[in-house]
Parts: structure tokens; sequence; C-alpha cells
């Protein structure tokens, strides 16, 4: 990875700078544009897709590209590239489509309309980097057959933390050792939030109430820890994983090292199995990531301890923080310049992430968005909401309650009657008769 840097700078010599497309101009959208503008030399972004278009503007002129032309078809938007213009579009399938663009950046964290601008922008030939959990847990071993078959990198973006995970598992392994639990460090747990409790977070950091819902209700971490069980082939120990809680509201204690968290995962870990995702609460250092990894040999073993790593058989690995927009950037780069995705689906799902009720909801509700006021999402093992037929919530939104779901209930497929005609629902089809699933959206 550290040979990025060079390979950019080549580029940067060479006037031919990687080219990129952002579909959505959030918070993080807007952070990327800035970073690759300032610090990012052999990269450049070229076009941003939004459903208003005031905000992707703002992204442009607030990063010091200047004003863009706003563009309304594959062909304008074309021709503002052509000319050095940034493009600026409502129409997120026509950016996907234009030529002039190396990579797409889908931004948005939606379920409906990132599937169509990523499939938009595989069939177009283009790379695609996710800062998407949501739709890459819910369709990405699918969206990655496709993109295999159409001869493009798709990945996980870096700084994420499933991306950070990537990043340190491919590190350990090549010490020689194995890795048998990929992790995630959160300060704050609970499944009843909603955009109510966190509306003043939202505002004090300019995010959405629901996404910022989503990060305390357990859907976000449950997205991320999904998108690393299926580019590792693991799986979760129980519904839910086992998050062990070390947080206390007490600022006066010292907050418990990651290590320590052995006891309580430990037990969870099968050596010889595949391998387990999970997370903890209020553990330091925070908010990062870690692993724990396995050491046979005896010899690697005395020296792993003289190196202060303790005795095994488990040795843990972390990073300290996760920098989301700041290292964006590089898994654009390895994705156009090596095709080395940074992380993406192995195969066929091994996790997915199924539908709880946050409150009792009534025959006839329509569901709300992830992290809204009716559903939270847990992870479940790929076989087991097969064999029970459950809702994945990247589907649950629009759907239509049948019948009266208690709180803390999971849903059903059989439970919810579908909106008519949508994108996900079909990839979601295609993806469970690709990899054999019974279980599929109807």
């Amino acid at each position: 990875m550290i040979i990025v840097d060079k390979a950019l700078a080549a580029r940067a010599a060479e006037g031919r700078p990687v080219r990129v497309g952002i579909v959505g101009a959030g918070v993080m959208s807007k952070a990327v544009t800035r970073q690759i503008r300032r610090k990012a030399p052999g990269m450049q972004v070229v076009a941003i897709a939004n459903r208003r278009i005031e905000p992707a503007i703002e992204a442009f002129e607030a990063a010091g590209y200047g004003a863009p032309v706003v563009c309304d078809t594959k062909a304008a938007i074309t021709r503002a590239i052509e000319s050095g213009r940034p493009a600026v579009t409502l129409n997120h399938i026509a950016l996907a489509q234009a030529d002039g663009i190396d990579v797409i950046v889908e931004a948005t964290g939606a379920f409906e309309h990132a599937a169509q601008a990523v499939s938009a922008a595989i069939e177009a030939g283009k790379h695609v980097v996710l800062v998407n959990a949501e739709l890459d847990g819910t369709v990405g071993p699918i969206l990655k057959v496709k993109a295999d078959r159409a001869g493009v990198c798709y990945t996980a973006a870096d700084g994420d933390q499933p991306g950070v995970q990537m990043n340190l598992v491919r590190h350990v392994q090549g010490m020689g050792m194995r890795v048998v639990l990929c992790g995630n460090i959160k300060g704050l747990q609970d499944r009843y939030r909603t955009p109510e409790t966190q509306r003043a977070f939202a505002e004090k950091w300019g995010l959405k109430p629901y996404m910022v819902t989503s990060f305390a209700d357990g859907s976000k971490i449950s997205f991320e820890q999904t998108v690393i069980a299926n580019g590792m082939g693991m799986r979760v120990a129980k519904r839910g994983m086992v998050g062990p809680d070390f947080s206390s509201g007490d600022v006066t204690r010292p907050l418990v090292r990651i290590e320590e968290s052995l006891p309580l995962l430990g037990p969870h870990i099968d050596p010889n199995g595949p391998g387990i995702v999970d997370y903890v609460v209020g553990a330091s250092p925070g908010p990062g990531i870690f692993v724990y990894a396995i050491e046979d040999d005896p010899q690697d073993r005395k020296h792993l301890a003289y190196m202060k790593m303790g005795d095994g058989p488990y040795y843990c690995f972390y990073v300290p923080y996760h920098l989301c927009h700041l290292e964006v950037p590089s898994s654009i780069a390895r994705a156009a310049l090596f095709r080395d995705a940074t992380l993406a689906p192995l195969g066929a799902p091994s996790v997915g992430v199924i539908t709880g009720a946050k409150r009792d909801l009534k025959a006839g509700e329509e569901i709300d968005p992830v992290g809204g006021f009716m559903t939270y999402g847990m992870c479940e093992n790929a076989d087991t909401i097969e064999a029970e037929g459950l809702l994945p919530i990247g589907l649950a939104e629009g759907c239509r309650l049948k019948r009266d779901i208690a709180k803390d209930a999971v849903i059903g497929v059989a439970d919810v009657e579908f909106p008519a005609d949508r994108l996900i629902d079909r990839l979601y089809r295609e993806q469970a008769a690709m990899f054999g699933m019974r279980v599929a959206a109807e």
C-alpha cells in the first residue's frame, strides 16, 4: 500500500490524474472532495451527483475547484469534463455512465439510489469504491460478481472501519499469523435510540439524525462487521454479536484496554473455524479496530513473548483510529492503478443484517429508513437468515407490515409486502440465486 504515493506522484507528473466521480454530496463526500483537491496529487474529482444540486456545487467550491457546470445528461457531463470544468448533476445514472471518469465513489449510505448508481458504473466499465457499508452489506456479493465479469475493481473504502480492519488483516497475515476475529471498537450501543434522541448530536456535527441514529442503535456497526465478515468468510458467534460493554459512565475510571476483551470474546472463537466478527463498547483505543490472531509456531511464540505481545495462543493487534475521508483516496488509487480491492466479498455472503423491531409495530405500518423510529439492524449468519426467512434491513425501508410485530422480535420476509419494482430487491434475488440461497425477497 505504501507504493500508492509514488504511483500517484507519477500520474501527477505526467498530467494524467485519476479522475473521480462521486455520488452524494453530504459531509463525507464534501470532505473527500476537499481531501483530494488539497492533499492527493495525481487525483482529481471531476463530477458529483446529488439529489439536490446546491450541496454538490458547494462541495466543489469549498474544496477550491471553482464553479462547476450544472449538467443533466451523460453527454453534458462528458463535455464538462473534457473542457476541464467540474460537473454537477441530479442524474446519478448519467454520472456513472459519463466518459472521462475512472472511478465512481458511492458515498450516500442509501440503498436503492446507490444500487442504481453502482450497477450503472459497473456496466459502464468503471471501478467502484463504496463509502456505503449499507449497500455492500446487503448486495455486495452480487455486485462483486458483476464487477468481476466487467473487469473492474469493486471495493469498500479505506478509512471506514471494515477497510481499516482488512488492511490490518493483511498486515498480520503477512507476518504469517492466522486471523480468527475481526473487531470494531464503539463508544455507544443502544438499540432504542431514535432520530429524536440523536438530533442534538447530529446538529452539532452537521449530520443527518437518521444516520447518527444508525451509529447508536447498532445498525451501522452491523453493516460494517457484515462487510468484513463477507470479505473474510467469517461468521458471528451469536445473533447481534457478543459485544462486550466496558462503558461505565465514570469518566475518572481508566478505560479498559482492548486486549482485556479476550476473556469475554475468546470462548466464542473456534481456533479451527472460519473466524468471527464482533465488537466491544467503551474500550481503548477507541474509535479504532482490532483483530485477534493465532500463532502456532513455538519459536515464534517465544519471540512474540519477548516483544511484549503475551504468551498466546491469541495475539491482539489494533489500529487506534479510522480516519474516514483522509484515507479514502488510498482506496481510489489502489482500485484505479492496481485493481487492488481494499476489501471485497469473497463469494457467497456468510453474514447479513436482519431487522429487529425497535418498538411494537402494527400491521399496515410502512417501515421507515435505517436509523429511524421503527427498526434496528443485527448481524446474523447467512444460513440462519436463509433457514428462518429473515428480512434483511437493507430491504426493509418502504415495506408494509402484514401483521403486528412485538418489540425486539425479528421481522421475516413473509411479514411484509415489498414496494414494486425496486432494483435492490432484484439484486438481492439475483444474489440468492447466484449462491444457491433459498430465501429471496418476493
